[in-house]
């Protein structure tokens, strides 16, 4: 059966029913929202179908307002109808997927579905969000084809951002479905789908909450502080930077004392969990009803009281005395040390092996979670990496618990297991005697595991398509380096270029390295390049530090030298004799957003964050960013167009710094271009993406002729965007300062101070662009902006 998905049905408009609605809003599906009919309506107010849908509607408008934003675009919202279970209902009718996310009760679900069986046409996927109910029950009484086409679907929360999708079938769920709901989950929702058993809290939430209740364990008997163990349990270990107990504010302790209740009670013969009791701060907070962030009250409290840096205070629970204290310093040797430890591997090593209080939280922390996982092996899954990717996705952990074991080494985490007292599952020990040391390896470039089944490694499902420069690098030696920058062959003909550098930035290496790369694939005959990596960011941008040293310095030469230099490498990429492409992911500011808009093509991730934020730190973009936008602003002018109001949108965007906050957005903020840029919803895959459009391109591939047409308004344009930088100082939205570099912007966008509309050079663009960056170098209030970013990480408006 090939089944094709254009409208999905979403039963419940709560937060996770708004947000998957979004979410399939996203992909550009149609979707209809439908919800209760409230139960307290007057009889005339019955008869309104604005009160009949009074529930669903705020839950659109919500949504609209949600941060972070729900929707990759606002005006996705447009492909969400609502309406409500009692009107509406026959409408399910014309869905290819109706997904259930109502109430977290069995009884409601039921009947949801029993309604749903009256409508829906046969061969219809129906599946819950459901977190805590077996899937199972919830098809009982319905048709064999209703059980044929139904499973579990379990998004996280919020699920734009989140990556993990479980899927959860039942004995009568058919192998098509689940085939289809995996694949689907991956290349049109962007996720990572994890294949679960239907067992309590399935994966994700099986293994994570186990892994924060033995922290709040650990906390206790090792006599610690919520900041030492959050300080601990954050970035230093590859988890989410709020630490644990940070992050249960943020989820809400009702919701999980809740899970941790429901796998107590339902797992009476889980070895660890069955004997946690719930500690006596938990107990505090949930008679107080001091739930996290929702309430206002958590393990930590915001005051509205100030600093004397103007922060608000936050106040951190005693765990002993169950009060709320000032939050208290922490300075830990094997912590402090790890700050020098720049790779994750070698931090979690230093603290496996420390003996003061953060490496015995680390080291008996993951003994544990060795021992817990290494049980659940078949109970909750059949393989290993699907815990894995379950925690990655799901919780936002940099590797999984089998990752972080091989980084200790298997017989390390075994020792320290059963000196913990926890046992170790058979499998494992038969693992090691059989000489195998490790539970995932790579050959060939291939990232493989160990399967337990065969006693032999295999390729992990569904990552073939994946590129992965890990993978890559492993098996094969780099085609070219140096210290910011490495080529590598992913096949095909095809190179990817890779920054190294802090944050991804934009220095001297990495120029190097783009022009060497490109030069050497035209002279060796490849077929293309990708500039692309696999970390968090595409590039935060230009090495401001660099920047900085030559202004403070007021080394003109150097600096009018370095700028020029990154002219010429952003027209290399586009002026090539090879086609290159980008393939962008997380920040892509700055020079990363230049680098890319001079690309044949880009592939960008959905998530990708892109902008020209230069006037944050009191400049103009230089890297030939400006002057694509004037490249742009004449590109989009027709005959008989006005012109004028094209020029002041290009302004604005340069002006205010606009960042697009999703890879969609920037397509409307002129950062992207439709027909020769595309969106890749699964971040995972962009980089595999944009080696099938430089083999595209590489076909007939034609050199590109710098351009000399490019239509530049001068004084015509230059009095209306000065009118429109008044209005925005007038507006309070910029500063004396951020109004001289708005001038700056349209100096460059209108060619200079031409006497009237004529045609220019991208040189003669690039040259006045290079000027005005040169002249705000020398601005004592530019530089002042340039210091304060560098120290704080945050702009100066001044």
């Amino acid at each position: 059966m090939s089944r094709k998905i254009k409208k999905v049905a979403v039963l419940g408009s709560g937060v996770m029913g708004a947000g998957i609605a979004a979410h399939f809003a996203n992909i550009g599906l149609e979707v209809l929202m439908l919800d209760i009919v409230p139960f307290n309506l007057t009889d005339d107010e019955k008869k309104n179908p604005a009160k009949r849908n009074s529930i669903v509607n705020a839950a659109m408008k919500n949504l609209l307002k949600s941060k972070p934003a729900a929707l990759y675009d606002k005006a996705f919202a447009s492909r969400i109808q609502v309406g409500n279970f009692d009107d509406d209902m026959p409408k399910i009718a014309d869905a290819d997927w109706i997904i259930e996310v109502v109430i977290e009760r069995l009884d409601i679900k039921q009947q949801v579905f029993a309604n749903v069986e009256k409508y829906r046409k046969e061969g219809t996927l129906i599946t819950s969000n459901t977190s805590s109910i077996p899937i199972h029950l919830m098809a009982e009484g319905r048709s064999d084809d209703f059980k044929a086409n139904f499973c579990g679907t379990h998004f996280f929360n919020p699920p734009r951002y989140l990556k993990l999708f479980e899927v959860i079938p039942t004995p009568h769920t058919s192998q098509e479905v689940v085939d289809f709901l995996m694949s689907y989950g991956d290349v049109y929702l962007g996720k990572r789908t994890v294949l679960c058993k239907d067992t309590p809290a399935f994966i994700a939430n099986r293994v994570g909450v186990y892994a924060m209740a033995k922290i709040f364990q650990l906390t206790t008997e090792l006599d610690m502080t919520i900041e030492e163990v959050d300080k601990i349990t954050g970035t230093p270990i590859g988890r989410p930077r709020t630490g644990v107990f940070r992050l249960g504010d943020l989820v809400g302790h009702d919701t999980s004392a809740k899970v941790i209740d429901t796998i107590r009670t339902r797992c009476t013969e889980d070895e660890q969990v069955s004997a946690f009791s719930i500690p006596k701060y938990i107990d505090f907070l949930l008679e107080n009803k001091f739930y996290g962030d929702k309430s206002g009250k958590g393990f930590y409290q915001k005051t509205k009281e100030r600093d004397e840096k103007g922060r608000s205070v936050v106040l951190a629970l005693d765990l002993e005395k169950l009060e709320y204290v000032p939050k208290r310093k922490v300075s830990i040797p094997s912590l402090d040390a790890s700050k020098q430890i720049e790779n994750l591997d070698g931090r979690i090593r230093h603290f496996f092996k420390a003996d003061d209080k953060a490496g015995q939280l680390v080291r008996k922390s993951l003994a544990g979670l060795f021992a817990y996982v290494s049980n659940r092996i078949p109970e909750i899954s059949d393989n290993i990496y699907s815990i894995d990717d379950a925690l990655r996705a799901g919780f936002a952990w940099d590797v999984g618990p089998f990752q972080y074991w091989d980084m200790v080494g298997i017989q390390a985490g075994v020792d320290a297991a059963e000196a913990e007292g926890e046992k170790i599952g058979d499998w494992v020990k038969e693992m090691l005697a059989a000489g195998h040391d490790a539970f995932y390896k790579i050959e060939n470039g291939v990232k493989k595991y160990y399967d337990i089944d065969s006693k032999s490694y295999q390729t992990i499902p569904g990552t073939e398509e994946f590129i992965i420069l890990d993978n890559v690098r492993a098996n094969k030696k780099p085609v070219y380096e140096n210290a910011e920058a490495v080529a590598h062959d992913i096949g095909d003909g095809v190179l990817c270029l890779e920054f190294r550098s802090k944050m991804n930035s934009i220095g001297e290496g990495v120029l190097r390295g783009i022009n060497d790369v490109i030069t050497l694939a035209e002279e060796e005959g490849w077929n293309g390049v990708v500039i692309g990596n696999n970390a968090e960011h595409f590039s935060v941008g230009a090495n401001l530090m660099m920047i900085a040293m030559m202004a403070y310095q007021q080394e003109f030469d150097e600096l009018n030298f370095a700028v020029n230099a990154f002219q010429q490498t952003t027209m290399r990429c586009r002026y090539s004799a090879i086609p290159v492409v980008a393939a962008t992911q997380g920040y892509t500011f700055g020079g990363g957003c230049e680098t890319i808009m001079h690309c044949d093509a880009t592939v960008a991730a959905a998530e990708s964050y892109i902008g020209l934020v230069e006037v944050g730190v009191g400049l103009i973009p230089g890297g030939g960013g400006t002057k694509e936008f004037a490249l742009r602003a004449s590109d989009e002018f027709f005959a008989g167009d006005v012109q004028i109001p094209t020029l002041i949108e290009k302004f604005k965007t340069i002006a205010m710094a606009s960042v697009a906050t999703s890879a969609y957005e920037a397509f409307n903020h002129g950062y992207l271009q439709k027909g020769k840029d595309s969106v890749s919803v699964n971040t995972a895959r962009n980089i595999g993406e944009a080696k099938k459009k430089v083999l595209e391109l590489a076909n007939n591939y034609s050199q590109p002729i710098q351009r000399k047409d490019i239509s530049v308004l001068g004084r015509t344009g230059l009095g209306a965007l000065y009118v429109a930088g008044h209005s925005l100082q007038l507006g309070k939205f910029a500063s004396e300062h951020d109004i001289k570099i708005a001038k700056k912007v349209a100096y460059v966008l209108c060619g200079g101070d031409l006497t009237g509309p004529q045609k220019v050079s991208e040189q003669y663009l690039l040259d006045i662009e290079r000027e005005a960056f040169l002249s705000l170098c020398g601005e004592q209030k530019t530089l002042e902006r340039i210091q304060h970013m560098l120290q704080t990480n945050k702009p100066l408006r001044n």
